[in-house]
């Protein structure tokens, strides 16, 4: 009896994965394998101490540059912003042209930066070179996603391989927090001191990358022109829209500013753009170059690989909102010293540990829809203790358990997340489809801080002077990252049920049919 043919669940047909085959690499011993995550895992680490070390002494490069508190935060934002609109055309490249030869030259051009940063004289070039630094995460991250997805084809040790990366995070949010607060308030060079320890971290990953990462395999497209319209269309639309999100409640006259409108509008109408000539471009493949992103690749596995990319963005602003504000209520409002309120955020550096240990035990078991439901509840709840926060309480009342359950929400996507778009993303995808995913955590922290600090001007700017001016601030900003943690919820459990586990198990795979290429595709 015939059986009905059933359309491809990624939405890839197998004649296409048959044009892009997973070029399996030569067999490498294992402590090799070993010392590639962790090169990879560190360069995650250095990204997310760049992006988040800067938090824990903002007051006091406020103090040294007199920077008004409500612009303080573009020294994450700067960053971050960079680092986001530039990742799919530099995931793309990395595909075509190299992912070694971006890791390395994304974390040397990180280090040299660092540098830069640590020796500036003033606000404006403090600023310019925190935007300029970001370009290099932007590099080597969607680069450390195709390296390790070539490298590790679907198996137990690609979904260790991912965990492990993945924890690269939170350790270097938390280890970031940690040793910046110790060199900042210990060191002669004082805030300067981080920055210094950060390129000599990017440095070394660059000469271990140059010894361990397995030579770059050519790309197996046949076109291998690049969408430079669409890099331009998209990459100013997005600074555009980042920079309205947070400029806007400080602008002479707020929201109704002239060039707030002005740029607000432009910004839509560069990505609407974008996304037509997209369109176009895919339609028309074989004839123009290829797009610089397909628009189909959001429809795959029936549409959830664009739901994971969404809550992807809002799980990050929710966190790094909750991140940023719970810095500063402990340093500007408790008045602590960044070593102590580095301590009191140290919990998340072990419950992030534990996190990545969990996803590596039960991501080939547990259905996606379980772990990114209850990490982004986590997350949430994190953010309500903080909304909530009675500075008379002890810190184990509120400042402890929001530490340990805020992670929850960020590991759990970043390791869940990475994987499942490994999964659905074809061999000669990997980078720019990383890069994606990149993309949506990067702005989603920039757009977390704007609309975050929009809620603490406003809240500010209501109260007054009055002496609960400042907490009802800090709690506003909190609520505001709690209903974006609840948005996160509501979308994972609505839309990703049926999806099954998106780790491999090699247990059941004599059980299950082989795929072509190694593309194993979680049911949707």
């Amino acid at each position: 009896m015939g059986e009905k043919q059933e359309e491809p669940q990624d939405g890839v047909s197998d004649e296409e994965k048959t044009l892009s085959p997973h070029e399996a690499p030569a067999t490498r011993p294992a402590w090799k394998s070993v010392l590639l995550v962790l090169i990879c895992t560190l360069a995650m680490v250095i990204n997310l101490a760049s992006s988040t070390s800067v938090s824990i002494f903002l007051p006091i490069i406020g103090d040294k540059f007199n920077i008004p508190a409500n612009e303080l935060q573009w020294l994450v934002s700067a960053f971050s912003l960079s680092s986001g609109c530039f990742l799919l055309l530099l995931g793309r490249l990395a595909d075509l042209h190299g992912r070694k030869r971006f890791y390395i030259g994304g974390t040397l051009y990180l280090g040299a930066f660092s540098i830069g940063c640590g020796f500036a004289q003033n606000s404006t070039a403090l600023f310019i070179l925190r935007g300029l630094q970001g370009l290099g995460p932007a590099a080597f991250v969607p680069a450390c996603l195709g390296i390790l997805a070539h490298a590790f084809p679907p198996s137990r040790a690609r979904s260790a391989a991912f965990a492990t990366f993945s924890a690269g995070a939170p350790i270097g949010g938390a280890l970031g927090t940690q040793i910046g607060a110790l060199l900042t308030q210990y060191t002669k060079a004082s805030w300067r001191s981080p920055f210094f320890l950060i390129a000599g971290l990017a440095c070394l990953c660059a000469m271990c990358g140059f010894l361990v990462i397995d030579p770059d395999v050519p790309s197996t497209e046949p076109d291998k022109r690049v969408d430079w319209l669409g890099a331009s269309l998209v990459t100013s639309g997005l600074v555009l829209l980042v920079f309205v999100l947070g400029q806007g409640s400080s602008a002479s006259n707020g929201w109704k500013t002239g060039y707030i409108i002005a740029l607000l509008i432009v910004s839509v109408v560069l990505l609407c753009i974008f996304l037509l000539w997209q369109h176009y471009l895919e339609k028309n493949e074989g004839t123009m170059r290829p797009p610089l992103m397909k628009l189909s690749l959001w429809s795959r596995a029936k549409g959830k690989f664009a739901v994971m990319q969404i809550i992807a963005f809002f799980e990050w602003a929710a966190f790094l909102s909750w991140y940023f504000w719970a810095q500063l209520y402990y340093e500007d409002y408790l008045k602590l010293s960044p070593v102590l309120a580095g301590i009191r955020l140290l919990p998340m550096t072990v419950a992030g540990g534990l996190c990545n240990i969990f996803v590596v035990l039960v991501v080939s078991r547990m259905p996606l829809v379980i772990l990114i439901t209850f990490g982004t509840t986590f997350t949430g709840v994190g953010a309500l203790l903080f909304a909530l926060i009675d500075p008379s309480a002890p810190y184990w009342a509120f400042g402890f358990p929001a530490s340990i359950v805020s992670v929850f929400g960020a590991d759990f996507i970043f390791a869940a997340g990475t994987l499942f778009v490994a999964k659905v993303s074809l061999p000669h995808e990997q980078s720019l489809a990383g890069g994606l995913f990149q993309t949506l955590t990067q702005l989603g922290t920039s757009f977390g801080l704007a609309i975050s600090t929009i809620a603490f001007d406003a809240v500010t700017q209501k109260e007054g002077a009055g002496s609960e001016a400042p907490l009802k601030a800090y709690k506003a900003a909190q609520w505001t990252a709690f209903g974006m943690a609840v948005l996160c919820t509501l979308l994972a459990a609505v839309f990703l049920g049926g999806v099954g586990p998106v780790g491999s198990d090699e247990r059941r795979k004599s059980e299950e049919p082989q795929k072509e290429d190694g593309a194993e595709i979680p049911s949707a």
